[in-house]
């Protein structure tokens, strides 16, 4: 074995006697065709209404105004 790769399987093992564990994500590309045509789909399904009302409610409750 390499010593990046024990390198690794000893940094893997501290987390894990850490409590910790890796995850690697896997997500949609957003520069893939058929996701952007998919998220557009979406975004157009979108209830207009309730999406106003969503924001409103983030901006009252949003800490960013406060003085």
């Amino acid at each position: 074995m390499t010593r990046a790769a024990e390198r690794m399987r000893a940094m893997r093992a501290r987390r894990r006697a850490r409590g910790l564990r890796e995850l690697r994500p896997i997500v949609p590309d957003p520069q893939a065709a058929t996701v952007r045509r998919r998220v557009a789909q979406q975004v157009a399904r979108l209830n207009q209404a309730a999406e106003q009302d969503a924001m409103r409610w983030i901006e009252a409750v949003s800490e960013f105004d406060a003085p």
